[in-house]
C-alpha cells in the first residue's frame, strides 16, 4: 500500500482487533487488501466487511454467478489486485476460462448458460452504464427473481467500492497469471 503504512496485528486497538478477529474467524480466514484499507477506520470496516460478507458469501446467486458478477466489476474497473482474487475462484466454482480470458481483456462472452449470461451482462452494464436497459432488467427479474436481481447490484455496487479502495490506495497486487491487459474502452462487454 503506497498511499497509507500497512499495519500489524499487534498495532492495533481493541475496536480494530475486534473486527480483525472477526474476519480472520468468518467465511474470508484472512484481512487483504482492502479490508486492511478499511481497518484504519474500524467503524467504517465493520459495517463495511459486514456487506462484503454477505454479497460473497450469503446472497441468493450460486458463487459461479457471484464471482461472475465480481470479475466483471473488477474488470471494468481495471482492479488487478481484485482480478487476481476473484479470476481463479470464478474458474473454479465453473465459469470457462475462455470467457474469463474475454471479459479481461474487454470482449463480451457468449454464454451458453442463461443465468450467467443475464448476471454477466446485468453486471457489465450496470458498472459501464452506471444503469440497465429495461431489456436486461426484465430478462434477470423474470429468469432469477426480485431477490437475485437485488444481490446482483449488490455485489457489483460492494466491489465497485473494494475496487475503488484498491485503486484509490494502490494496493500492490502479486500480478500473477492473472494479469489484466490494458482496456481502453470498454463498449465491446456490452449486449
Amino acid at each position: 500500500m503506497k498511499r497509507i503504512t500497512d499495519w500489524r496485528v499487534d498495532e492495533l486497538n481493541n475496536e480494530q482487533l475486534d473486527i480483525y478477529k472477526e474476519i480472520i474467524n468468518g467465511p474470508r480466514g484472512n484481512v487483504l487488501g482492502p479490508i486492511r484499507v478499511w481497518l484504519n477506520n474500524p467503524n467504517f470496516a465493520k459495517y463495511a466487511q459486514a456487506v462484503g460478507k454477505y454479497v460473497r458469501y450469503e446472497s441468493s446467486l450460486s458463487p459461479a454467478l457471484s464471482e461472475l458478477a465480481i470479475i466483471t466489476t473488477g474488470r471494468c474497473w481495471s482492479s488487478q489486485f481484485e482480478w487476481e482474487q476473484h479470476a481463479p475462484l470464478a474458474e473454479k466454482n465453473g465459469i470457462k476460462i475462455e470467457h474469463i480470458n474475454k471479459i479481461a481483456n474487454g470482449i463480451r462472452p457468449i454464454f451458453k448458460n442463461l443465468d450467467e449470461q443475464i448476471i454477466y451482462d446485468f453486471a457489465a452494464e450496470v458498472n459501464i452504464k452506471k444503469n440497465v436497459s429495461d431489456e436486461v432488467y426484465d430478462r434477470a427479474y423474470d429468469l432469477l427473481g426480485l431477490n437475485a436481481v437485488i444481490d446482483i447490484v449488490a455485489i457489483c455496487g460492494y466491489y465497485n467500492l473494494i475496487s475503488m479502495t484498491i485503486n484509490v490506495f494502490k494496493v500492490s497486487s502479486e500480478a500473477t497469471k492473472w494479469i489484466l491487459p490494458e482496456v481502453k474502452n470498454f463498449e465491446k462487454m456490452l449486449p
